[in-house]
């Protein structure tokens, strides 16, 4: 088997969220020939771990999970599960950690002991936040965590990161308005939901717009719908958007605006608003410190402005120093597209830096 085999065969057979059987069975059927303690840390997980017989580790990480998606690439190795594709690049993720550890199982000696960690639920819930609370990383003495994207529109085979903001914190932003619908030729016995709303979402891009352009943020709505007919006064106005920022306090900051916002637009109106955001994933922040002596010994492509996307394996950095890459495919596909396909010899220059950060003395 080699990388491409391994990114095929697993694209065949895409997985949701947590329940993952013939994915992690893939995976245990190459991992147990080699050289290493192969287990599951927690229920989603898969680990490998490759003994130097040194004191510390380093981790590397592989999401595992796909999307709900029905490809449409047409491919020989197109996915046997109707409704359901690898679309976000966690085929090539695995396949590259795959070959990194045929190349492990390879070497007589390096300077730390090597974790491998191949994890569910990134899509959905978040599957990072369940293995670092299992304490593998403790057990293993692990200091830092490595992980890499693949990444449309960056040039092929190139590998990318910034210091510090690299991926954003996200959060679902859900509102609710309720008013009283009462027919227009009678407007003014009601509560206009919709007039409401409109002033809701006027304020919030206002405040938004507020912050200097030096901060980085997004806070955005593209579902508004409100009404049953065109004569009569909206009871009910429904808004989904999200917000999205590095800082925490920009982030916490613009969530108590909103709150803010939905007191000012009850008391306007006499309307009753409900506000909900969901918990997301924390930033991905590069540690100055390990990403400075990182790119000292091994140079790659700086960036020069973060991503608003999202990504969990930013609860890892919270637990341990970690660097999270970019890998680029070139002009490919989108991300989460029912045509997204790549050329598979660039998960080699994945495996090639992988390979040489687990043989770099941190």
């Amino acid at each position: 088997m080699n990388i491409r085999d391994d990114r095929r065969a697993l694209h065949r057979i895409p997985e949701l969220d947590r329940n993952l059987p013939e994915t992690f069975a893939y995976l245990n059927g190459v991992l147990s020939k080699l050289n290493c303690r192969v287990f599951s840390p927690v229920e989603g997980s898969l680990c490998a771990f490759f003994d130097f017989g040194q004191e510390e580790a380093l981790a590397f990480r592989a999401d595992a999970d796909a999307l709900p998606i029905t490809e449409k690439t047409g491919t020989v190795y197109t996915s046997r599960h109707e409704g359901c594709m690898h679309a976000c690049g966690h085929d090539g993720h695995m396949a590259i950690l795959l070959e990194l550890a045929r190349r492990l199982n390879e070497k007589q000696h390096l300077p730390h002991n090597v974790l491998l960690v191949f994890q569910s639920a990134e899509e959905t819930t978040g599957g990072a936040r369940d293995i670092c609370d299992s304490g593998v990383f403790t057990q293993y003495n692990v200091k830092a965590i490595f992980g890499l994207h693949l990444w449309p529109g960056l040039e092929a085979g190139v590998v990318a990161s910034r210091c510090q903001e690299l991926m954003a914190r996200s959060s679902e932003v859900n509102v609710d308005i309720y008013g009283k619908s009462a027919h227009i030729a009678k407007a003014c016995e009601g509560i206009d939901a919709l007039m409401a709303a409109t002033t809701f979402y006027q304020k919030a891009m206002e405040m938004e717009q507020k912050l200097p352009n030096s901060v980085f943020r997004l806070l955005k709505f593209g579902k508004f719908q409100s009404g049953t007919v065109r004569n009569a006064l909206s009871a009910h106005t429904h808004m989904e958007g999200s917000l999205r920022a590095f800082q925490d306090e920009v982030f916490d900051g613009l969530a108590a605006g909103l709150a803010d916002i939905g007191r000012a637009v009850e008391a306007e109106y006499g309307c009753t608003v409900k506000l909900h955001l969901s918990d997301g994933y924390p930033a991905v922040m590069n540690p100055p410190e390990l990403y400075d002596r990182v790119r000292s010994i091994l140079p790659f492509r700086e960036l020069e402005s973060p991503c608003m996307t999202a990504e969990d394996f930013s609860w890892y950095q919270k637990t341990l120093p970690g660097l999270f890459f970019f890998l680029g495919l070139g002009d490919v596909p989108a991300l989460h597209t029912d045509t997204f396909d790549f050329n598979e010899e660039i998960l080699l220059k994945g495996a090639d830096f992988f390979e040489k950060l687990a043989e770099m003395e941190l």
